[in-house]
């Protein structure tokens, strides 16, 4: 199946891969939902009636500075607009530290403000690349008697919203749930009914607002419902909802997803998605009418339909693999979408061997292969690439890879080809590793 053009301590090494098992570990599904930066989320809560700061997006420093003068005072926010958590520990490419200040003047609003834009802020959730901060968010600084956490979300156990709140808020919602369980207060909301106002008074009176705020609290709850329902979101998550000094109830901040499926009906939201803050071959697949998420695997996989996707990746565990990406081409995969696919596949280094497993229906398997010879060609790869091809027009579309004479390695069974991708990956890793050549041949 392959042959080693050097040499004897490679044979040795790989015997030891051979004799090895890794551990195999529960694979998550992923999930693309729309971010929205938190200026965009604010304005839409204000425009629902709920309790915002006051305060206006930048784009400059000038811009930042007009802002800070408009919103008068001094006592401000300024917030860096960086689809990511963890802000305020945050630090810039720059040596800037914190995405978020307090700031007392214009001229501090400008100053920061040409700090951060242009420049990268990493956070514990961005990674060492960090994220471009293209703008910022200058409000007024409010002050807090009381801080509280409250989120709406879909909850998989009832299959239906839930309310997530907490007397703890402004704090890390996670080490909360984890210190404190029994500060976190679950509220299933039945979808026929929605929030009542003896739920929404009972949330907030349970998380401590004052006599003479429960009845504002009970009304931003129920608002947020109403936005949660209304713009089909996933998630949204104030941290903290506040009651302020002046006895006034504020989403201090806040965070908002939305459903990718609802983007036909929600035109508005969507065009407030930012690219810059995705990954890029994401945003590339997505053009192209791929389903693409990068992990942290080596083997690439390119499947038509997301349940088989799941599936794959799941096999490729099983059998001690680690799958470098999901990827679903879809019922409708041309070989336009496939040389797109195997080019983003093989951009990432890390990749050894490509398991392919396809489903013929909507599209015949021959149409599959076709284009999987013309990308083959054209590309000059050089890994390994399994290919299961099931469904219609499967013996013909063996036939056109079998006479192709590239490195296409055929299977029928699921399991043998997982089985033979792990293998080819480990083998070329290891031939990686010791510096060695490594030269597949035709056949099983």
């Amino acid at each position: 199946m392959f042959r080693l053009t050097r040499s004897r301590p490679f044979l040795a090494a790989l015997n030891t891969v051979r004799d090895s098992q890794l551990k195999s570990n529960v694979l998550q599904s992923q999930k693309r939902n729309l971010s929205i930066h938190e200026y965009l989320s604010a304005n839409l809560l204000k425009s629902y009636g709920i309790g915002v700061p006051k305060g206006a997006f930048a784009k400059t420093a000038e811009e930042a500075e007009a802002v800070a003068k408009e919103i008068g005072g001094d006592d401000m926010v300024i917030k860096a607009q960086v689809l990511a958590g963890g802000r305020g520990k945050g630090t810039f490419d720059n040596g800037l530290k914190g995405g978020v200040r307090v700031i007392y003047s214009p001229t501090e609003a400008k100053m920061f403000a040409g700090q951060m834009i242009g420049h990268k802020l990493i956070t514990k959730q961005t990674g060492a690349t960090g994220k471009l901060c293209t703008g910022v968010y200058i409000c007024e600084r409010k002050f807090a008697r009381r801080e509280f956490y409250l989120a709406i979300l879909m909850d998989r156990a009832t299959q239906g919203p839930i309310i997530v709140s907490s007397s703890q808020g402004g704090m890390d919602i996670e080490g909360v749930a984890k210190e404190s369980p029994d500060a976190i207060i679950s509220t299933p909301i039945d979808t026929h009914k929605g929030v009542t106002d003896e739920i929404a008074t009972k949330i907030a009176t349970d998380l401590g607002f004052s006599s003479q705020c429960i009845p504002e609290a009970a009304d931003t709850i129920k608002k947020l419902y109403k936005v949660f329902v209304e713009k089909d979101a996933t998630q949204i998550e104030i941290n903290p909802l506040s009651e302020t000094d002046d006895r006034r109830v504020m989403a201090m901040d806040a965070k908002l997803t939305f459903d990718d499926n609802a983007e036909f009906r929600q035109k508005e939201v969507f065009s407030w998605r930012d690219k810059s803050q995705e990954d890029p071959d994401e945003v590339k697949a997505a053009d192209h009418g791929l389903n693409f998420i990068k992990l942290d695997g080596d083997i690439g996989c390119l499947v038509n339909g997301a349940g088989l996707a799941m599936a794959t990746m799941d096999i490729i565990k099983l059998n001690g693999g680690q799958p470098a990406n999901f990827l679903d081409c879809g019922g409708g995969a041309t070989a336009q979408a496939i040389e797109q696919a195997f080019q983003l596949i093989t951009s990432d280094r890390k990749v050894t061997a490509i398991f392919v497993n396809i489903f013929g229906g909507i599209v015949r398997c021959d149409a599959i292969a076709q284009g999987l010879i013309a990308t083959v060609s054209n590309m000059n790869l050089r890994i390994p690439i399994v290919a299961r091809l099931q469904g219609t027009n499967m013996q013909q579309a063996q036939a056109l890879i079998n006479n192709s004479g590239l490195k296409i390695f055929l299977f029928e069974d699921l399991q043998d080809a997982a089985e033979k991708a792990v293998q080819f990956s480990r083998v070329v890793k290891m031939a990686r590793d010791i510096d060695v050549d490594v030269e597949f041949t035709l056949g099983i």
